[in-house]
């Protein structure tokens, strides 16, 4: 590929970064202990409470997410401690190696791959085993595109004495996510997805219920002691050193998302979403995940052919055309692609991803792919 050739990246993370927040990381740095950085961080944390629709404290942490995953399972429950873990894919294993790192008793609700949990079957496991503290669950399942039953299985842990802890990474910023509402009592999401920023952000907000939980358990994790980052974040600090420019570059697109309105981001989520799987469909793509209701607003996978790897498809289609797509993770590399349309990306980024793959198969597809996408794209707008 030409060294001059533009790029578009319609990754699942990292994604695009706008102008306006290159600009401002870009900036001189501010002393993290001074008055001037402290008022970014105190209306960060105005901006976070409302994106995470929460009256609790978002905590910013200098990690990756799996970096709140982690603070997580170490300051909510001690070791021994069954939890569910309800896992239908790569990152939904990683909750049963974070469990299993923190000497948790982990009881594993496993469905496969492109499939959604049903809230009644949760409701059973814990009826059975009222020894369970804990249920772990993404929302939005990143390495596939589902979108999980967060709200109805909420529902079900706030009626008894158990935590429910959702990795909100690819969901947060990019579908709805109400913590308070919906009675999420952790709440996790990274920088590098609907925030718009590098990776290198995490954060994590609890419930009321969650902190009492966390002032009872016995700190064992010296960085991601979230006791001590409250205390801080009540000071408009962070507990160790700041992750200076990236809390700017925070400030600046958290600033953009309420600017537009987060109603205004999830219509036009929604548009995309559907605008992708419109598109792919009319390739005669076979779209992975087909339930109704349960795919992910922010990345639409296809489930390549057995005799069509997704490496070579995925290799092709960033040497041609210059746009990064990404094959499945674990299990999946090499039979799932992953369009991913979250984040700083518009309906003519979309166009040049459909157009890319279209372009990197062995046979081209035939027929109005593209029209039939931009018209679902207005569709959903209501256009």
């Amino acid at each position: 590929m030409s060294s001059i050739q533009a790029t578009r990246m319609l990754t699942p993370g990292p994604t695009p970064i706008p102008d306006r927040v290159r600009l401002v990381m870009a900036s001189p740095l501010l002393h993290h202990r001074k008055d001037a950085f402290k008022t970014i961080l105190a209306e960060n944390q105005i901006m976070l409470k409302k994106l995470f629709c929460t009256e609790s404290p978002v905590i910013p942490l200098a990690s990756s997410g799996t970096g709140g995953m982690t603070a997580a399972a170490f300051n909510l429950f001690e070791p021994g401690e069954k939890v569910l873990v309800a896992t239908a894919g790569y990152f939904g294993n990683r909750w049963v190696d974070i469990a299993t790192m923190r000497g948790l008793n982990p009881v594993i609700l496993r469905k496969d791959a492109g499939k959604s949990f049903d809230p009644e079957e949760i409701r059973a496991m814990l009826d059975a085993d009222p020894a369970i503290r804990g249920v772990f669950m993404q929302i939005s399942e990143t390495s596939t595109g589902v979108l999980h039953p967060v709200q109805e299985v909420a529902a079900v842990t706030r009626e008894r004495n158990v935590l429910f802890v959702a990795d909100g990474i690819s969901a947060v910023s990019i579908s709805p996510v109400r913590m308070d509402e919906w009675g999420i009592d952790c709440l996790i999401t990274g920088s590098q997805k609907g925030l718009m920023l590098p990776p290198g952000l995490a954060f994590i907000a609890l419930s009321p219920r969650a902190w009492k939980r966390a002032e009872e358990v016995r700190p064992q994790c010296y960085y991601f002691d979230l006791i001590q980052e409250r205390a801080s974040c009540a000071k408009n600090q962070t507990h160790y050193t700041s992750p200076i420019s990236l809390l700017m570059g925070l400030h600046e697109a958290l600033t953009m998302l309420h600017e537009f309105g987060m109603e205004n981001v999830f219509k036009k989520q929604w548009a995309l979403t559907q605008m992708a799987r419109t598109g792919l469909a009319a390739m005669g793509m076979n779209l992975f995940v087909k339930e109704e209701g349960r795919y992910t607003w922010g990345l639409t996978s296809v489930l390549m052919p057995e005799d069509m790897p997704a490496g070579p498809i995925v290799a092709k289609a960033f040497k041609d055309c210059g746009v990064i797509l990404t094959a499945g993770q674990g299990d999946l590399k090499d039979k799932v692609i992953r369009l991913a349309h979250m984040g700083w990306i518009d309906w003519a980024d979309l166009a040049a991803g459909l157009h890319a793959l279209a372009w990197s198969l062995p046979e081209k597809p035939k027929g109005a792919y593209l029209e039939a996408a931009l018209d679902a794209y207005h569709a959903a707008l209501g256009e």
